[in-house]
Protein backbone atom coordinates (compact mmCIF):
# COMPACT_ATOMS: atom_id res chain seq x y z
CA UNK A 1 0.00 0.00 0.00
CA UNK A 2 1.03 3.37 -0.86
CA UNK A 3 2.53 5.90 2.03
CA UNK A 4 -0.72 7.84 2.75
CA UNK A 5 2.17 10.71 3.31
CA UNK A 6 3.24 10.90 0.19
CA UNK A 7 6.97 11.30 0.65
CA UNK A 8 6.87 13.82 3.33
CA UNK A 9 6.84 10.67 6.00
CA UNK A 10 3.76 10.56 8.73
CA UNK A 11 5.91 12.94 11.33
CA UNK A 12 4.34 15.39 8.60
CA UNK A 13 1.08 14.62 10.45
CA UNK A 14 0.22 16.82 12.71
CA UNK A 15 -3.30 17.91 14.45
CA UNK A 16 -2.98 21.11 12.06
CA UNK A 17 -2.15 19.11 8.94
CA UNK A 18 -4.98 16.52 9.75
CA UNK A 19 -7.55 18.73 10.32
CA UNK A 20 -6.42 20.66 7.12
CA UNK A 21 -6.88 17.23 5.22
CA UNK A 22 -10.03 16.31 6.23
CA UNK A 23 -11.70 19.67 5.66
CA UNK A 24 -10.19 19.83 2.07
CA UNK A 25 -11.72 16.35 1.59
CA UNK A 26 -15.00 17.28 3.13
CA UNK A 27 -15.28 20.26 0.82
CA UNK A 28 -14.42 17.87 -2.08
CA UNK A 29 -16.96 15.80 -1.44
CA UNK A 30 -19.67 18.47 -1.64
CA UNK A 31 -18.48 19.51 -4.42
CA UNK A 32 -18.24 16.34 -5.99
CA UNK A 33 -22.39 15.07 -5.13
CA UNK A 34 -23.81 17.40 -7.70
CA UNK A 35 -21.12 16.70 -10.48
CA UNK A 36 -21.48 13.23 -10.25
CA UNK A 37 -25.42 13.27 -10.36
CA UNK A 38 -25.25 15.45 -13.54
CA UNK A 39 -22.61 12.88 -15.04
CA UNK A 40 -24.58 9.98 -14.16
CA UNK A 41 -27.79 12.01 -15.83
CA UNK A 42 -25.37 12.62 -19.06
CA UNK A 43 -24.60 8.95 -19.47
CA UNK A 44 -28.15 7.96 -18.70
CA UNK A 45 -27.70 5.50 -15.65
CA UNK A 46 -29.12 5.76 -11.78
CA UNK A 47 -27.26 9.12 -9.61
CA UNK A 48 -25.87 6.03 -7.46
CA UNK A 49 -23.61 4.64 -10.49
CA UNK A 50 -22.23 7.83 -10.47
CA UNK A 51 -22.22 8.46 -6.47
CA UNK A 52 -20.24 4.80 -6.30
CA UNK A 53 -17.39 5.36 -9.23
CA UNK A 54 -16.73 9.02 -7.72
CA UNK A 55 -16.25 7.19 -4.18
CA UNK A 56 -14.91 3.91 -5.38
CA UNK A 57 -12.27 5.60 -8.43
CA UNK A 58 -11.68 8.11 -5.74
CA UNK A 59 -10.61 5.63 -2.82
CA UNK A 60 -8.43 3.73 -5.52
CA UNK A 61 -6.36 6.59 -6.83
CA UNK A 62 -6.19 8.67 -3.25
CA UNK A 63 -4.51 5.07 -1.95
CA UNK A 64 -2.17 4.28 -5.39
CA UNK A 65 -2.13 7.01 -7.48
CA UNK A 66 1.26 9.11 -8.73
CA UNK A 67 0.46 12.10 -6.84
CA UNK A 68 -1.04 13.07 -3.42
CA UNK A 69 -3.58 15.81 -3.60
CA UNK A 70 -5.34 14.46 -6.88
CA UNK A 71 -8.74 13.76 -6.93
CA UNK A 72 -10.68 11.24 -8.99
CA UNK A 73 -14.26 10.55 -9.91
CA UNK A 74 -16.83 10.47 -12.50
CA UNK A 75 -16.06 12.90 -15.04
CA UNK A 76 -18.22 14.33 -18.11
CA UNK A 77 -15.90 13.78 -20.75
CA UNK A 78 -16.08 9.79 -20.27
CA UNK A 79 -20.29 10.56 -19.56
CA UNK A 80 -20.43 11.46 -22.67
CA UNK A 81 -18.93 8.69 -24.34
CA UNK A 82 -20.65 6.13 -22.50
CA UNK A 83 -24.21 7.96 -23.84
CA UNK A 84 -24.81 5.29 -27.03
CA UNK A 85 -23.58 2.25 -25.37
CA UNK A 86 -25.96 2.88 -21.99
CA UNK A 87 -28.79 3.48 -24.73
CA UNK A 88 -28.41 0.99 -27.03
CA UNK A 89 -27.11 -2.15 -25.26
CA UNK A 90 -27.80 -1.50 -21.52
CA UNK A 91 -26.02 -0.55 -18.22
CA UNK A 92 -24.42 -4.05 -17.88
CA UNK A 93 -22.60 -3.68 -20.89
CA UNK A 94 -21.32 -0.10 -19.21
CA UNK A 95 -19.79 -1.82 -16.51
CA UNK A 96 -18.30 -4.88 -18.64
CA UNK A 97 -16.60 -1.96 -20.77
CA UNK A 98 -15.37 0.02 -17.52
CA UNK A 99 -14.01 -3.20 -16.45
CA UNK A 100 -12.02 -3.48 -19.91
CA UNK A 101 -11.17 -0.14 -19.96
CA UNK A 102 -9.19 -0.52 -16.38
CA UNK A 103 -7.48 -3.46 -17.80
CA UNK A 104 -6.15 -1.54 -21.10
CA UNK A 105 -5.11 1.41 -18.32
CA UNK A 106 -3.01 -0.96 -16.30
CA UNK A 107 -1.12 -2.59 -19.19
CA UNK A 108 -0.44 1.04 -19.72
CA UNK A 109 1.32 1.06 -16.41
CA UNK A 110 2.75 -1.99 -17.36
CA UNK A 111 4.43 -1.12 -19.72
CA UNK A 112 5.37 2.50 -18.84
CA UNK A 113 2.96 4.51 -21.09
CA UNK A 114 2.74 7.16 -19.22
CA UNK A 115 5.96 8.80 -19.89
CA UNK A 116 4.74 9.82 -23.03
CA UNK A 117 2.50 12.44 -21.61
CA UNK A 118 6.08 14.31 -22.00
CA UNK A 119 5.33 14.79 -25.42
CA UNK A 120 3.11 17.63 -24.79
CA UNK A 121 4.39 20.76 -25.66
CA UNK A 122 3.38 23.80 -23.25
CA UNK A 123 1.47 25.23 -25.50
CA UNK A 124 -0.93 22.27 -25.44
CA UNK A 125 -1.09 22.40 -21.51
CA UNK A 126 -2.50 25.94 -21.67
CA UNK A 127 -4.85 25.35 -24.22
CA UNK A 128 -5.60 22.68 -22.00
CA UNK A 129 -6.49 24.53 -18.96
CA UNK A 130 -8.26 26.72 -21.11
CA UNK A 131 -10.40 24.76 -22.70
CA UNK A 132 -11.48 22.64 -19.15
CA UNK A 133 -12.00 25.58 -17.48
CA UNK A 134 -14.86 26.86 -20.45
CA UNK A 135 -16.00 23.52 -20.42
CA UNK A 136 -16.18 23.53 -16.18
CA UNK A 137 -17.90 27.19 -16.27
CA UNK A 138 -20.56 25.76 -18.91
CA UNK A 139 -21.77 22.87 -16.73
CA UNK A 140 -22.13 24.94 -14.61
CA UNK A 141 -25.06 26.80 -16.34
CA UNK A 142 -27.27 23.99 -16.61
CA UNK A 143 -27.95 24.59 -12.48
CA UNK A 144 -29.39 28.35 -13.94
CA UNK A 145 -32.86 26.38 -15.19
CA UNK A 146 -35.75 25.66 -14.23
CA UNK A 147 -35.89 22.64 -11.38
CA UNK A 148 -37.76 19.73 -12.68
CA UNK A 149 -36.50 16.66 -14.55
CA UNK A 150 -32.93 16.23 -15.62
CA UNK A 151 -32.92 17.59 -19.77
CA UNK A 152 -30.60 16.99 -22.45
CA UNK A 153 -27.61 18.30 -21.19
CA UNK A 154 -27.20 16.28 -18.35
CA UNK A 155 -26.53 19.26 -15.79
CA UNK A 156 -28.90 18.03 -12.96
CA UNK A 157 -31.98 20.10 -12.63
CA UNK A 158 -32.51 21.10 -16.24
CA UNK A 159 -36.08 21.60 -17.17
CA UNK A 160 -35.10 22.79 -20.44
CA UNK A 161 -36.28 25.99 -19.41
CA UNK A 162 -34.36 29.45 -17.76
CA UNK A 163 -34.62 31.39 -14.79
CA UNK A 164 -36.08 34.41 -14.90
CA UNK A 165 -37.43 37.25 -12.33
CA UNK A 166 -36.46 36.72 -8.52
CA UNK A 167 -35.42 32.94 -9.03
CA UNK A 168 -32.65 33.97 -11.28
CA UNK A 169 -31.72 36.98 -9.34
CA UNK A 170 -31.80 34.85 -6.12
CA UNK A 171 -29.76 32.54 -7.78
CA UNK A 172 -27.22 35.16 -9.06
CA UNK A 173 -27.26 36.51 -5.48
CA UNK A 174 -26.31 33.64 -3.70
CA UNK A 175 -23.61 32.54 -6.12
CA UNK A 176 -21.96 35.72 -6.43
CA UNK A 177 -22.14 35.54 -1.86
CA UNK A 178 -20.07 31.83 -2.57
CA UNK A 179 -17.36 33.85 -4.98
CA UNK A 180 -17.07 36.67 -2.26
CA UNK A 181 -16.61 34.47 0.89
CA UNK A 182 -14.42 32.66 -1.05
CA UNK A 183 -12.36 35.42 -2.24
CA UNK A 184 -12.58 37.16 1.52
CA UNK A 185 -12.02 34.29 4.19
CA UNK A 186 -8.16 33.76 3.77
CA UNK A 187 -7.71 37.19 4.23
CA UNK A 188 -8.58 36.59 7.47
CA UNK A 189 -8.16 32.86 8.40
CA UNK A 190 -6.88 29.79 6.71
CA UNK A 191 -7.76 27.53 9.45
CA UNK A 192 -11.14 26.84 7.53
CA UNK A 193 -10.85 26.06 3.63
CA UNK A 194 -12.25 29.03 1.46
CA UNK A 195 -14.95 26.84 -0.31
CA UNK A 196 -16.06 25.20 2.74
CA UNK A 197 -17.16 28.55 4.53
CA UNK A 198 -18.52 29.68 1.27
CA UNK A 199 -21.36 26.96 1.26
CA UNK A 200 -21.69 26.11 4.65
CA UNK A 201 -22.61 30.43 5.22
CA UNK A 202 -25.11 30.38 2.07
CA UNK A 203 -26.39 26.92 3.22
CA UNK A 204 -26.98 28.22 6.68
CA UNK A 205 -28.92 31.47 4.89
CA UNK A 206 -30.91 29.46 2.49
CA UNK A 207 -32.00 26.95 5.55
CA UNK A 208 -32.44 29.50 8.27
CA UNK A 209 -34.71 31.81 6.05
CA UNK A 210 -36.52 29.32 3.65
CA UNK A 211 -35.08 30.70 1.11
CA UNK A 212 -37.12 28.98 -2.57
CA UNK A 213 -33.53 28.60 -3.89
CA UNK A 214 -32.92 24.90 -5.88
CA UNK A 215 -31.10 22.62 -3.70
CA UNK A 216 -28.85 19.23 -4.21
CA UNK A 217 -31.76 17.48 -3.68
CA UNK A 218 -33.94 18.79 -6.61
CA UNK A 219 -31.07 17.02 -8.34
CA UNK A 220 -32.14 13.41 -7.33
CA UNK A 221 -31.71 11.72 -3.97
CA UNK A 222 -28.87 10.75 -2.79
CA UNK A 223 -29.69 8.12 -0.32
CA UNK A 224 -28.31 4.68 -1.16
CA UNK A 225 -26.84 1.60 0.26
CA UNK A 226 -22.97 0.07 0.12
CA UNK A 227 -21.83 -0.93 -3.05
CA UNK A 228 -22.18 -4.28 -3.81
CA UNK A 229 -20.34 -6.75 -5.30
CA UNK A 230 -21.68 -7.58 -9.03
CA UNK A 231 -20.97 -9.43 -12.37
CA UNK A 232 -21.58 -7.55 -15.40
CA UNK A 233 -24.87 -9.33 -16.84
CA UNK A 234 -23.00 -9.12 -20.98
CA UNK A 235 -22.72 -11.89 -22.40
CA UNK A 236 -18.86 -13.29 -22.76
CA UNK A 237 -18.53 -13.51 -26.19
CA UNK A 238 -16.89 -12.45 -29.46
CA UNK A 239 -19.67 -10.54 -30.33
CA UNK A 240 -19.95 -8.54 -26.65
CA UNK A 241 -15.76 -7.84 -27.23
CA UNK A 242 -16.81 -6.22 -30.83
CA UNK A 243 -19.33 -3.99 -28.47
CA UNK A 244 -17.16 -3.28 -25.50
CA UNK A 245 -13.56 -2.72 -27.04
CA UNK A 246 -14.12 0.26 -29.14
CA UNK A 247 -15.88 2.18 -26.09
CA UNK A 248 -12.71 0.45 -23.63
CA UNK A 249 -10.46 1.77 -26.03
CA UNK A 250 -11.63 5.76 -26.34
CA UNK A 251 -12.50 5.51 -22.55
CA UNK A 252 -9.04 4.41 -21.61
CA UNK A 253 -7.16 7.19 -23.33
CA UNK A 254 -9.51 9.99 -22.73
CA UNK A 255 -9.28 8.62 -18.80
CA UNK A 256 -5.28 8.48 -18.90
CA UNK A 257 -5.14 11.75 -20.86
CA UNK A 258 -7.00 13.78 -18.45
CA UNK A 259 -5.29 12.07 -15.62
CA UNK A 260 -1.80 12.29 -16.71
CA UNK A 261 -2.07 16.30 -17.58
CA UNK A 262 -4.21 16.74 -14.37
CA UNK A 263 -0.97 14.81 -12.53
CA UNK A 264 1.76 17.51 -14.18
CA UNK A 265 -0.96 20.35 -13.46
CA UNK A 266 -0.96 19.41 -9.55
CA UNK A 267 2.19 18.51 -9.91
CA UNK A 268 3.21 22.52 -10.86
CA UNK A 269 1.46 23.68 -8.21
CA UNK A 270 2.50 21.29 -5.63
CA UNK A 271 6.62 21.25 -6.54
CA UNK A 272 6.59 17.59 -7.43
CA UNK A 273 7.43 15.12 -10.34
CA UNK A 274 7.09 11.86 -11.57
CA UNK A 275 4.60 9.45 -10.82
CA UNK A 276 2.58 8.89 -14.43
CA UNK A 277 3.39 5.18 -15.03
CA UNK A 278 2.16 4.62 -10.66
CA UNK A 279 -1.13 7.00 -11.93
CA UNK A 280 -2.21 4.53 -15.05
CA UNK A 281 -1.94 1.62 -12.40
CA UNK A 282 -4.57 3.68 -10.08
CA UNK A 283 -6.51 4.43 -12.40
CA UNK A 284 -6.90 0.82 -14.10
CA UNK A 285 -7.17 -0.66 -10.97
CA UNK A 286 -10.01 1.75 -9.54
CA UNK A 287 -12.05 1.56 -12.78
CA UNK A 288 -11.43 -2.33 -12.61
CA UNK A 289 -12.87 -2.27 -9.11
CA UNK A 290 -15.42 0.34 -9.80
CA UNK A 291 -16.84 -2.09 -12.70
CA UNK A 292 -17.78 -5.17 -10.46
CA UNK A 293 -19.40 -2.71 -7.94
CA UNK A 294 -21.96 -1.04 -10.35
CA UNK A 295 -19.92 2.42 -10.82
CA UNK A 296 -19.75 4.43 -13.96
CA UNK A 297 -16.27 4.43 -13.59
CA UNK A 298 -13.99 7.94 -13.72
CA UNK A 299 -10.81 9.55 -14.17
CA UNK A 300 -8.45 12.41 -12.51
CA UNK A 301 -11.09 15.90 -11.68
CA UNK A 302 -9.26 19.01 -12.58
CA UNK A 303 -11.52 20.56 -11.14
CA UNK A 304 -12.06 18.88 -7.52
CA UNK A 305 -8.21 18.97 -8.03
CA UNK A 306 -8.07 22.51 -7.56
CA UNK A 307 -9.86 22.72 -5.08
CA UNK A 308 -8.48 20.45 -2.80
CA UNK A 309 -4.76 21.36 -3.72
CA UNK A 310 -5.82 25.11 -3.08
CA UNK A 311 -7.59 24.07 0.23
CA UNK A 312 -4.16 23.48 1.15
CA UNK A 313 -3.77 19.59 1.00
CA UNK A 314 -0.95 18.48 0.07
CA UNK A 315 -1.16 14.02 1.27
CA UNK A 316 -2.94 11.42 0.24
CA UNK A 317 -5.39 11.52 3.39
CA UNK A 318 -7.28 14.50 1.82
CA UNK A 319 -8.83 12.08 -1.52
CA UNK A 320 -9.22 9.21 1.28
CA UNK A 321 -11.18 11.66 3.54
CA UNK A 322 -13.22 13.43 0.18
CA UNK A 323 -14.11 9.45 -0.97
CA UNK A 324 -15.13 8.58 2.66
CA UNK A 325 -17.41 11.94 3.21
CA UNK A 326 -19.31 11.07 0.15
CA UNK A 327 -19.86 7.11 1.01
CA UNK A 328 -21.21 8.30 4.22
CA UNK A 329 -23.27 11.08 2.32
CA UNK A 330 -24.76 8.45 0.57
CA UNK A 331 -25.30 6.21 3.60
CA UNK A 332 -26.57 8.43 6.19
CA UNK A 333 -26.13 12.10 5.18
CA UNK A 334 -28.12 12.14 2.22
CA UNK A 335 -31.15 14.18 3.96
CA UNK A 336 -28.44 16.91 5.33
CA UNK A 337 -26.61 17.21 1.59
CA UNK A 338 -29.92 17.46 0.04
CA UNK A 339 -30.29 20.52 1.49
CA UNK A 340 -27.08 22.21 0.25
CA UNK A 341 -28.23 25.46 -2.58
CA UNK A 342 -26.69 24.33 -5.96
CA UNK A 343 -25.70 28.24 -5.86
CA UNK A 344 -23.12 27.56 -3.39
CA UNK A 345 -21.46 24.76 -5.20
CA UNK A 346 -22.31 26.77 -8.31
CA UNK A 347 -19.71 29.75 -6.83
CA UNK A 348 -17.37 27.07 -5.55
CA UNK A 349 -16.70 26.14 -9.12
CA UNK A 350 -16.83 29.46 -10.72
CA UNK A 351 -13.78 30.15 -8.63
CA UNK A 352 -12.65 26.95 -9.98
CA UNK A 353 -12.72 28.17 -13.20
CA UNK A 354 -10.83 31.56 -12.42
CA UNK A 355 -8.41 30.23 -10.25
CA UNK A 356 -8.27 27.20 -13.16
CA UNK A 357 -7.81 29.39 -16.71
CA UNK A 358 -4.23 30.51 -17.73
CA UNK A 359 -5.03 34.25 -17.89
CA UNK A 360 -1.22 35.10 -18.61
CA UNK A 361 -1.49 33.21 -22.08
CA UNK A 362 -4.14 36.30 -22.91
CA UNK A 363 -1.13 38.18 -22.13
CA UNK A 364 1.11 36.45 -23.77
CA UNK A 365 -0.33 35.73 -27.03
CA UNK A 366 1.51 38.57 -29.32
CA UNK A 367 4.75 37.83 -27.65
CA UNK A 368 4.92 33.48 -28.29
CA UNK A 369 5.37 32.65 -31.74
CA UNK A 370 2.20 32.68 -33.96
CA UNK A 371 2.46 28.61 -33.84
CA UNK A 372 2.20 28.58 -29.98
CA UNK A 373 -0.48 30.76 -30.40
CA UNK A 374 -2.15 29.02 -32.35
CA UNK A 375 -2.02 25.52 -30.87
CA UNK A 376 -3.34 27.55 -27.54
CA UNK A 377 -6.57 28.34 -28.88
CA UNK A 378 -6.90 25.46 -31.23
CA UNK A 379 -6.62 23.12 -27.95
CA UNK A 380 -9.26 25.40 -25.95
CA UNK A 381 -11.92 25.21 -29.12
CA UNK A 382 -11.59 21.55 -29.53
CA UNK A 383 -11.45 20.78 -26.11
CA UNK A 384 -14.73 22.85 -25.38
CA UNK A 385 -16.49 21.56 -28.89
CA UNK A 386 -15.29 17.81 -29.01
CA UNK A 387 -13.11 16.53 -25.77
CA UNK A 388 -10.12 16.60 -24.12
CA UNK A 389 -8.38 13.41 -26.09
CA UNK A 390 -9.04 14.74 -29.09
CA UNK A 391 -7.46 18.56 -28.13
CA UNK A 392 -4.74 16.96 -26.92
CA UNK A 393 -3.97 14.76 -30.09
CA UNK A 394 -4.28 17.53 -32.34
CA UNK A 395 -2.19 19.97 -30.49
CA UNK A 396 0.61 17.53 -30.03
CA UNK A 397 0.28 16.73 -33.82
CA UNK A 398 0.04 20.61 -35.02
CA UNK A 399 2.85 21.28 -32.62
CA UNK A 400 5.00 18.33 -34.06
CA UNK A 401 4.58 19.68 -37.79
CA UNK A 402 5.08 22.92 -36.56
CA UNK A 403 8.54 22.06 -35.46
CA UNK A 404 9.43 19.85 -38.25
CA UNK A 405 8.84 22.34 -40.60
CA UNK A 406 11.00 25.12 -38.63
CA UNK A 407 13.73 22.99 -38.21
CA UNK A 408 13.43 21.90 -42.44
CA UNK A 409 13.94 25.66 -42.71
CA UNK A 410 17.25 25.58 -40.96
CA UNK A 411 19.55 23.45 -43.08
CA UNK A 412 21.90 25.61 -45.13
CA UNK A 413 25.56 24.90 -46.24
CA UNK A 414 29.09 26.92 -46.31
CA UNK A 415 30.83 26.32 -49.59
CA UNK A 416 34.52 26.68 -49.88
CA UNK A 417 37.55 24.98 -51.93
CA UNK A 418 39.69 22.98 -50.14
CA UNK A 419 43.28 24.01 -48.21
CA UNK A 420 44.25 20.66 -48.13
CA UNK A 421 43.14 19.40 -51.68
CA UNK A 422 43.58 22.02 -54.05
CA UNK A 423 40.82 21.20 -56.58
CA UNK A 424 38.21 19.96 -54.29
CA UNK A 425 35.25 21.89 -52.93
CA UNK A 426 34.25 21.77 -49.43
CA UNK A 427 30.53 21.84 -48.40
CA UNK A 428 29.72 22.70 -44.60
CA UNK A 429 26.18 21.60 -43.71
CA UNK A 430 24.62 23.35 -40.55
CA UNK A 431 21.25 22.64 -39.32
CA UNK A 432 19.85 18.81 -38.77
CA UNK A 433 19.03 16.54 -41.57
CA UNK A 434 15.86 14.84 -41.61
CA UNK A 435 12.87 13.91 -43.62
CA UNK A 436 11.20 17.67 -43.32
CA UNK A 437 14.74 19.08 -44.91
CA UNK A 438 15.78 15.97 -47.24
CA UNK A 439 14.35 18.25 -50.08
CA UNK A 440 16.24 21.38 -49.00
CA UNK A 441 19.26 19.20 -48.40
CA UNK A 442 19.23 18.02 -52.11
CA UNK A 443 19.00 21.47 -53.31
CA UNK A 444 22.20 22.56 -51.69
CA UNK A 445 24.88 21.12 -54.16
CA UNK A 446 25.51 20.93 -57.69
CA UNK A 447 27.32 17.69 -58.71
CA UNK A 448 27.15 18.79 -62.92
CA UNK A 449 29.20 21.71 -62.02
CA UNK A 450 31.03 20.84 -58.58
CA UNK A 451 34.77 19.66 -59.09
CA UNK A 452 35.53 15.63 -59.19
CA UNK A 453 36.20 15.84 -55.68
CA UNK A 454 33.84 16.95 -53.53
CA UNK A 455 33.83 17.23 -49.53
CA UNK A 456 30.45 17.13 -46.97
CA UNK A 457 31.60 17.97 -43.86
CA UNK A 458 28.56 17.24 -41.14
CA UNK A 459 30.37 18.40 -38.07
CA UNK A 460 27.84 21.10 -37.36
CA UNK A 461 24.95 19.46 -38.53
CA UNK A 462 23.02 16.41 -37.31
CA UNK A 463 21.78 13.32 -39.01
CA UNK A 464 18.37 12.28 -37.50
CA UNK A 465 16.61 9.44 -39.52
CA UNK A 466 16.13 7.44 -42.02
CA UNK A 467 15.47 9.72 -44.73
CA UNK A 468 18.14 11.62 -43.82
CA UNK A 469 20.58 8.36 -45.02
CA UNK A 470 18.69 7.85 -47.61
CA UNK A 471 18.83 11.29 -49.24
CA UNK A 472 23.11 11.07 -48.29
CA UNK A 473 23.10 7.81 -50.65
CA UNK A 474 21.13 9.29 -52.82
CA UNK A 475 23.30 12.68 -53.04
CA UNK A 476 26.76 10.18 -53.50
CA UNK A 477 24.73 7.63 -56.26
CA UNK A 478 24.29 11.34 -58.51
CA UNK A 479 28.19 12.19 -58.01
CA UNK A 480 29.39 8.60 -58.83
CA UNK A 481 27.11 8.65 -62.05
CA UNK A 482 29.30 11.63 -62.55
CA UNK A 483 32.33 9.65 -61.95
CA UNK A 484 33.01 12.17 -59.06
CA UNK A 485 34.48 11.36 -55.98
CA UNK A 486 32.24 12.36 -52.67
CA UNK A 487 33.78 12.35 -49.34
CA UNK A 488 32.09 12.31 -45.61
CA UNK A 489 33.27 13.63 -43.13
CA UNK A 490 31.99 14.00 -38.96
CA UNK A 491 29.31 11.12 -39.45
CA UNK A 492 28.81 8.90 -36.57
CA UNK A 493 30.06 5.28 -36.43
CA UNK A 494 26.69 3.91 -37.08
CA UNK A 495 26.49 5.92 -40.28
CA UNK A 496 29.61 4.61 -41.37
CA UNK A 497 28.56 1.20 -41.36
CA UNK A 498 25.58 1.98 -43.25
CA UNK A 499 26.96 4.17 -45.95
CA UNK A 500 29.98 1.72 -46.15
CA UNK A 501 27.75 -0.87 -47.81
CA UNK A 502 27.24 1.82 -50.92
CA UNK A 503 30.50 1.98 -51.76
CA UNK A 504 31.72 5.79 -50.07
CA UNK A 505 34.17 7.05 -49.06
CA UNK A 506 33.80 8.12 -45.44
CA UNK A 507 36.78 10.03 -43.71
CA UNK A 508 37.46 9.01 -40.45
CA UNK A 509 38.42 11.36 -37.68
CA UNK A 510 38.75 11.35 -33.92
CA UNK A 511 35.87 14.15 -33.28
CA UNK A 512 33.13 12.23 -35.21
CA UNK A 513 30.14 12.35 -33.48
CA UNK A 514 28.52 9.33 -31.18
CA UNK A 515 24.97 10.29 -31.64
CA UNK A 516 23.05 6.78 -32.80
CA UNK A 517 20.63 7.13 -36.21
CA UNK A 518 19.75 3.48 -37.34
CA UNK A 519 20.87 -0.09 -36.74
CA UNK A 520 20.49 -1.76 -39.79
CA UNK A 521 20.10 -0.46 -43.64
CA UNK A 522 19.77 -2.57 -46.80
CA UNK A 523 20.93 -0.69 -50.19
CA UNK A 524 19.46 -3.86 -52.17
CA UNK A 525 16.04 -3.60 -50.96
CA UNK A 526 15.63 0.36 -49.90
CA UNK A 527 14.78 -0.61 -47.04
CA UNK A 528 15.99 0.91 -43.56
CA UNK A 529 16.09 -1.01 -39.98
CA UNK A 530 14.52 0.97 -36.74
CA UNK A 531 15.68 3.83 -35.58
CA UNK A 532 17.32 4.07 -31.75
Amino acid sequence: MADMSGDRGWAYFTPGRIKTEVLAGLTVALALVPEAVAFAFVAGVHPLVGLYAAFIVGLVTAVFGGRPGMISGATGALAVVMVALVAEHGVDYLFATVVLMGLLQLAAGIFRLGKFIRLVPHPVMLGFVNGLAIVIFLAQLGQFQVPGAAGASGHGVAGGEWMTGWPLALMLALTALTMLIIWVTPKFTKAVPAPLAGIVVVAALVVGFGLEAPRVGDLASIKGGLPAFHVPAAPLTYETLTVIFPYAVVLAAIGLIESLLTLNLVGEMTGRRGGASQECLAQGAANVVTGFFGGMGGCAMIGQSMINVKSGARTRLSGIAAALFLLAFVLVGSELIEQIPLAALVGVMFMVVIGTFAWRSLMIMRKIPATDALVILLVTLVTVRYDLATAVVVGVIVSALAYAWNNAKLIRVVSRDSVREPGARVYEIEGPLFFGSTDGFAELFSPETDPDVVIIDFLRSRVVDQSALQAIEDLALKYEALGKTLRLRHLTRDCHSLLNRAGQLIVDSDDDPDYQVAVDYSIRTGIFGSGH
